[in-house]
């Protein structure tokens, strides 16, 4: 007799053998008790949770030689014929082979005839969303009108390609998939009756990797009944299905939360020296802290979370010494990392560095710990005697303790940290250097760009009748203003700022003779800027709240801007 896989061995007889769905078992038992049996039926759900089962248990309960009844006797011909495939009146037929619109013409010349022997004949389609267009209009005038002997069960995994107006037409009964535990208990069960001696660890393991399919995980359990016999290790299960080590992952973990970089350093060698994939590990640590997170959130998560009871047991411990906003930071961090390692040329390094990114994870501080903080600050300042203004901005200039405060005032509305400029004897005479930034500004209204050039240039003797400038040799602006046209416009204007014709002379300023001549205006704003920056820096850093707040919040200064940024152009 040839071996008989144990998905089919144990395949559900009865709605009460029918695992994780027993929401739908209770409505088709009802259904059945109050005799409102709908005509078609729509099953949907992932693989391996039992739609076909349920299909077929179904076409027992209502065929069944003892009554219609929703536990089928599993005895008489009937019910053993269904559960072998071989009804004649329960025909299955597979979407997926026969799309056509002659398939189904053909099966509405079937539906015409009574059942030969059973009380219903019924028709179960399996992977319905392959049939054709037209192979749906074709069914649905049979859908909306059966005979009362037709029953139609069709079976999906994507009901949205089935049409609206079949759907419309069915009840549908949506299949979940099988929670882990419930997996990991029946698999129990067939190891019993196997006898096969294998740990509940093992046996989770299986389960997990049927990602809630009771048919995948008993098609796993065979491969691994395979390879170890009937005595199963957890090594070899561990080996055989390239998982990722449940102590391993828990392990890192621990080292995240503890702010271990060595642990979790470590973990990444064992994974690699193990052969895994760096991006499953990943993927199967983001679950782990999604669990964490849940338990911090909700005060019943066991039904959101798919683990067993002793690996909820330390997930309850791991949580209960961080908090949900460290946890969430952690997972954002993680996934961004599984995307990186999906095309990452360096899968080891990248899984280390951000390892040891999260050891370095400064924690989450509560908002009412930040606030007690905040309460001490100004508790602090009062008692020092200093206020907290409104404005929360840094005064530019602060009066001495011997200096008067009307005087104070004054020098406060005066402009902060202006320089003198230099000035040289004939500006002594005759007031140039004044004279000098009054015919600038009046050349600027009237040439913007010539004033602007003048401002690149250096003062060397505003003497009426003579004005001699100076610029840097080889620099743009020299060469601009020795143009004659330029020249002219400016000697125009100096005239009328002077009130007699004026002889300019542009000249060329070497490296070495630029320090026994004034600055240019750009040059004096620009000093005025820097000083001005330095003086309020200085008084920022020593003021007394700054140094209180960096006390308590264990701050440092980065930066320091001035409130107002049209002050700096120094004017």
């Amino acid at each position: 007799m040839s071996y008989l896989v144990l998905a089919r061995k144990y395949r559900p007889q009865s709605f009460g053998d029918l695992v994780g769905q027993e929401h739908v078992s209770q409505t088709l038992t009802n259904a059945m008790n109050s005799g409102r049996i709908h005509h078609a039926f729509l099953f949907t759900g992932a693989r391996g949770v039992g739609k076909t089962s349920a299909a077929r248990i179904f076409a027992k309960a209502l065929n069944c030689e003892e009554g219609l009844s929703p536990q089928p006797c599993n005895r008489c011909v009937s019910c053993q014929e269904i559960a072998a495939g071989q009804g004649l009146d329960v025909f299955e037929i597979d979407g997926a082979s026969n799309t056509g619109v002659d398939d189904i013409r053909e099966l509405r010349e079937n539906i015409r005839y009574l059942p030969s022997r059973s009380r219903f004949k019924i028709f179960i389609i399996d992977e319905v969303h392959m049939l054709s267009i037209n192979a749906f209009n074709a069914l649905l005038k049979t859908l909306e009108e059966p005979p009362e002997h037709a029953k139609f069960i069709f079976a999906t995994t994507e009901p949205h390609k089935i049409p609206v107006t079949i759907l419309s037409r069915c009840q549908r009964f949506d299949f979940r998939k099988i929670p882990l535990a419930s997996v990991a208990l029946r698999l129990r069960e067939i190891a019993t009756a196997e006898n096969i001696a294998i740990s509940d660890r093992s046996l989770s393991l299986v389960a997990r990797r049927g990602e809630g399919s009771m048919r995948d995980a008993l098609s796993t359990f065979d491969q691994v009944i395979a390879f170890c016999g009937g005595q199963v290790t957890d090594e070899a299960v561990q080996g055989l299905l390239g998982l990722v080590d449940r102590r391993l992952l828990f392990d890192t973990v621990e080292g995240t939360l503890a702010r271990d970089s060595r642990r979790v350093l470590d973990a990444v060698r064992r994974v690699d020296d193990l052969g895994h994939s760096f991006r499953q590990f990943c993927q199967e640590l983001v679950d782990i802290f999604r669990s964490l997170v849940l338990l911090k959130v909700l005060d019943q998560p066991e039904e959101l979370l798919d683990v067993t009871p002793d690996e909820l047991g330390l997930l309850q411990g791991l949580a209960e010494g961080c908090c949900a906003e460290d946890l969430q930071r952690i997972m954002t961090v993680l996934m961004r990392a599984e995307a990186d390692l999906a095309v990452s040329s360096f899968p080891r390094l990248t899984l280390e560095m951000i390892l040891v990114r999260l050891t370095y994870l400064p924690p989450a501080k509560d908002v009412s710990v930040l606030l007690r903080k905040i309460e001490d600050l100004e508790r602090r300042l009062g008692q020092a005697g200093n206020s907290l203004p409104s404005s929360a901005t840094v005064p530019e200039r602060m009066p001495s303790d011997r200096e008067d405060p009307a005087e104070a005032k004054k020098k406060s509305s005066e402009p902060v940290s202006e320089i003198q400029p230099e000035t040289s004897e004939g500006d002594k005479r005759g007031g140039g250097r004044r004279q000098w930034e009054e015919l600038v500004r009046q050349v600027r209204q009237a040439r913007p760009r010539i004033g602007t050039m003048l401002e690149h240039g250096r003062l060397i003797r505003f003497e009426p009748p003579e004005l001699e400038i100076g610029f840097s040799a080889g620099s743009f602006h020299l060469e601009q203003m020795k143009d004659p046209e330029t020249l002219a416009v400016l000697q125009g204007l100096a005239k009328e700022f002077c009130n007699q014709p004026m002889v300019l002379k542009i000249v060329a300023v070497n490296g070495d003779q630029e320090g026994s001549i004034p600055r240019s205006l750009i040059e004096e704003r620009q000093s005025r800027v820097t000083a001005r920056r330095q003086k309020l820096e200085e008084e920022a850093r020593s003021h007394p709240m700054v140094r209180a707040a960096g006390e308590i919040f264990g701050g440092e200064i980065v930066e320091i801007r001035p409130l107002d940024p049209d002050s700096q152009a120094g004017e």
